[in-house]
């Protein structure tokens, strides 16, 4: 598994990660497996488990650098992944989705420039959310006219 992530690294060495209690133990795996990929993991937090802790203290700051251009790709961790999906999206220029499953790990990227992956840690087995990482982290922006039209719009709506 990690020559597969090896070899999926190219240009986007540098990603950034973050999970709130429920997603903690997931994002342990993933950071450990990633780094032994050859990636460098910007940690947003949380970096200790605390049952009391909240999503958008960690997805906000990791949004943030997405939206910056400081990180390339973001993975955003909760207990389903739909608060930390809902709280990226919040923040300009953030294309989070909440991934549970193969085709849109990599379709989100390829047709919507999907640019962070939202995962429940609560939901998806450590071993299947590696592999929608490995999908997410591979896929390529295709560029098409009709994709870009469609993000120009999406564009024009974060403008109101």
């Amino acid at each position: 598994m990690i020559n597969a992530i090896a070899q999926t690294a190219g240009s986007l060495k540098q990603i950034g990660i973050a999970a709130d209690h429920g997603g903690f133990e997931l994002k342990k795996y993933v950071v450990r497996m990633l780094e032994e990929a050859g990636y460098e993991v910007i940690d947003f937090g949380n970096s200790e488990w605390k049952p009391t802790d909240d999503y958008p203290d960690y997805v906000i700051p990791l949004a943030h650098a997405l939206a910056n251009g400081f990180i390339k790709r973001g993975i955003a961790i909760c207990g389903s992944g739909v608060g930390a999906c809902i709280a990226a999206n919040k923040v300009t220029g953030v294309r989070a989705c909440l991934i549970h499953e193969r085709y849109s790990a990599q379709q989100g990227v390829e047709d919507d420039n999907m640019n962070m992956i939202c995962l429940g840690g609560r939901v998806v087995d450590p071993s299947f959310a590696l592999e929608l990482i490995i999908l997410f982290l591979t896929a390529k922006f295709s560029e098409e006219e009709r994709h870009l039209r469609r993000l120009a719009k999406v564009a024009e709506l974060e403008k109101v």
